[in-house]
């Protein structure tokens, strides 16, 4: 994969990101891309591509997936990912991008919520620890307690218990959420 290329699909994203309606999104993208790397050093292109694009159709008015009509909250995580996949590989084709990279882009995107092999789990516990670490406070003040508390318990529990211990690490400025933090983590 030409640098120029992935330099150009990068700024493409950040631009994308940054017109969305939440806005921890452009902090999200960048910090999962920072977790991916934490997590595993030597990620490849695609997935590292992937982290920052994993939310893109949030930023995209006319694709966004709402909570609204799904059953359960993970048939509504499904389908966002599914969404931001779709969106991904039309920025990724309008580029004249390698097949197999693009491809491999949209995989990892499409199973961001639920992991599966190693790099997919890699960028669904990046994801979910960056939730933790920027998304949270805009959540909570978005959706109250009840909503975050919920939302943090699924959270928490889709990650692996050896990387737990990253969010019982993190602090919260907002008394109230750092109280709701630790209650929805010691269930």
């Amino acid at each position: 994969m030409d640098r120029g290329d992935l330099e150009r699909l990068r700024k493409r994203i950040a631009e994308m990101i940054v017109r969305s309606a939440f806005p921890e999104e452009p902090f999200h993208s960048v910090n999962t891309l920072e977790w991916v790397l934490r997590l595993r050093p030597d990620a490849d292109d695609a997935l590292q591509i992937a982290a920052l694009g994993h939310d893109i159709e949030r930023a995209c008015e006319d694709r966004r997936v709402s909570a609204k009509g799904y059953e359960t909250f993970e048939q509504f995580k499904e389908a966002h990912a599914l969404s931001s996949a779709q969106v991904m590989t039309e920025i990724m084709e309008d580029f004249g991008l390698d097949q197999a990279f693009t491809d491999d882009v949209a995989r990892l995107v499409a199973h961001h919520e639920s992991g599966g092999n190693e790099r997919e789990e890699i960028l669904k516990n990046a994801d979910t620890l960056s939730f933790f670490q920027v998304c949270l406070p805009l959540y909570f003040d978005r959706h109250g307690p009840e909503r975050t508390r919920k939302r943090m318990v699924w959270g928490f529990r889709k990650l692996p218990k050896p990387l737990r211990s990253e969010v019982t690490g993190m602090e919260y400025m907002d008394g109230e959420l750092e109280a709701l933090v630790r209650e929805a983590i010691s269930e």
